[in-house]
């Protein structure tokens, strides 16, 4: 294999791979990347078994030449070293050389490093997808419905499906769900083409984080195919496949309360920021409370008390109370992560009683809810 290349188009392609690359592999050859190099290009593969990453770097971009293929060929070199070699190479112009099967000659300037590898056969083989269940999103949507539901996700293993989100066709539309069973987020969206099968998954929320890392904030098409244990997005140059969880999600549907007895209509932003201010004292106490009351007056009251510290109020005027009057404690941080899924819009909080869930949402959207659940203090 010989190959010259640019050192900020090999930098870039190794920014992805490397995000599916872990130190903690039972496979040690999972520590390496995987790099092909053919005429029309180089493929980088990543991998730590639950998520595998390959980018591809074209030969030629736009009329101009990136990769120089003198020699194709392949090869697997140890990750972290060889990011951290071309990270620190002193030009933009890279060779490569590999003989003997498994030794790499990287060159760049007066550089020169010396890495042994071992034999691309070794490498564990791509997952097979078929083109069963396949639709396209949109990368700004799909990072948004990331954003808006996988902070949710159960942090402990001792329900791993949990730790997931599950995601479902409902007739034409996509519902994405997470729970951790103290708090829940919903989105709905719409998609143009839709897979003409019905599928329910629930993909790690591990994989989404490092798929929203990846994915840019444009309106390109990632195409998203599902297959049994496997879901792969394809982006032009990267395809990010993921594990799918075992086991069945359990029906969010009945937690959501169909009636509610108090409405309140707030500004969101303003909402967020008493709550943070409010949870600044909460911060050390357990589950970081606060305590909210509202009555038809329209004003909002907040309130945190920690005894070794102090106590803040702050009230808020709303833009309408209906029903009874409330007092409710939460999660601080519950909260401020279901607002801020619903940037920048005028919310509806409903609530059906002190020790009951309570349901978030846009004033003009059912496409974004957030269900938290109340904490007993009064």
């Amino acid at each position: 294999m010989n190959f010259e290349i640019t050192r900020d188009s090999l930098l870039d392609g190794l920014n992805d791979v490397m995000k599916a690359i872990s130190q903690k592999v039972a496979n040690p050859i999972l520590t390496g990347v995987k790099i092909v190099v053919e005429d029309k290009g180089m493929t980088m593969t990543g991998s730590d078994s639950d998520i595998t990453i390959c980018t591809f770097i074209p030969s030629e971009k736009d009329g101009e030449q990136i990769i120089n293929v003198k020699q194709t060929g392949s090869i697997i070199l140890q990750a972290k070293m060889f990011n951290e070699i071309v990270r620190k190479l002193p030009t933009n112009e890279v060779t490569i050389v590999v003989e003997n099967g498994t030794h790499a000659h990287i060159s760049s300037g007066k550089s020169e490093f010396h890495l042994i590898g071992s034999n691309a056969d070794d490498y564990p083989i791509l997952p097979s997808v078929k083109d069963d269940h396949s639709f396209s999103l949109p990368a700004d949507l799909l990072k948004s419905v990331i954003r808006e539901t996988v902070f949710a996700v159960s942090q402990a293993e001792t329900r791993p499906i949990l730790t997931g989100v599950h995601w479902e066709t409902v007739d034409d539309k996509l519902i994405c769900v997470a729970t951790d069973s103290h708090r829940l987020a919903k989105r709905e969206i719409t998609p143009e083409v839709m897979s003409e099968i019905p599928f329910s998954v629930v993909i790690p929320g591990k994989s989404l984080q490092e798929l929203n890392k990846i994915l840019a904030d444009n309106s390109n098409l990632i195409e998203i195919v599902i297959a049994d244990q496997q879901i792969l997005f394809k982006t032009a140059n990267v395809q990010f496949y993921s594990r799918l969880l075992e086991g069945n999600y359990p029906d969010t549907s009945r937690l959501i309360p169909a009636e509610h007895k108090t409405s309140v209509t707030v500004n969101g932003k303003q909402l967020l920021q008493a709550i943070d201010r409010a949870s600044l004292l909460a911060r050390d106490e357990r589950n970081n409370i606060v305590r909210f009351s509202a009555n038809e007056g329209n004003i909002i009251e907040i309130t945190s008390n920690s005894p070794e510290i102090g106590k803040v109020e702050e009230s808020i005027e709303a833009i309408e109370v209906v029903g009874e009057d409330l007092k409710i404690s939460f999660s601080a941080k519950y909260m401020m992560d279901a607002l801020k899924a619903i940037e920048g819009q005028n919310i509806v909080i409903q609530f059906t009683g002190a020790m009951r869930p309570f349901i978030l949402k846009a004033v003009d959207s059912e496409a974004i809810l957030q269900l938290i659940l109340p904490v007993r203090t009064f």
